[in-house]
């Protein structure tokens, strides 16, 4: 039995997850997300809080998401790791998502993006190869483009708005 284990660990730390859709992941009312729905699209992930100063970057996201929605989806992942400014359940999370913003693109359950319990698919998009930087995610609505084979391609900062030239021209390039 120990050989088995001992294999199976060896497979998994040689073989690590290479793309998105490797990761397990729940929306935001708790049911896993089916990554099916976004083959053949990109993918702008983003780690979000409702209680920020960056808050409302959801209306740019969703204006984002209304003008690309045929090849892009956005996917928010609430965390409460900066400021603690997500306090809120997922089901305050989702209320507000779609009360305050009108948001139409996946919430995701609430989360952590930094520190022993990051979640795995975080722990991914911060150490996967990119051309812009790699590393801790410093604040609430970093947003990560990922191409539509679910691999990484670039990566923002909090402070490049959804409308920015340089994340659209990234988005109409692929």
């Amino acid at each position: 039995m120990k050989t088995i284990l001992a294999i199976f660990a060896l497979f998994i730390l040689n073989f690590p997850n290479s793309t998105v859709r490797d990761f397990h992941v729940k929306t935001v009312d708790g049911k896993e997300f089916d990554w099916k729905s976004t083959r053949g699209k990109l993918l702008l992930i983003v780690n979000t809080a409702s209680e920020c100063g960056h808050t409302p970057q959801y209306e740019g996201l969703e204006k984002l998401y209304e003008k690309y929605h045929d090849k892009l989806t956005i996917l928010a992942f609430p965390a409460n790791n900066f400021g603690s400014q997500e306090p809120g359940t997922n089901k305050e999370i989702a209320e507000f998502c779609t009360s305050k913003y009108k948001i139409s693109f996946p919430v995701m359950s609430k989360i952590s993006v930094k520190g022993d319990d990051i979640d795995p698919l975080f722990k991914w998009l911060i150490t996967e190869p990119n051309p812009d930087f790699t590393g801790d995610i410093k604040w609430n609505f970093e947003k990560f483009l990922i191409d539509r084979d679910g691999k990484l391609i670039r990566r923002f900062r909090t402070r490049t708005e959804p409308q920015d030239s340089i994340l659209v021209h990234a988005i109409e390039l692929n």
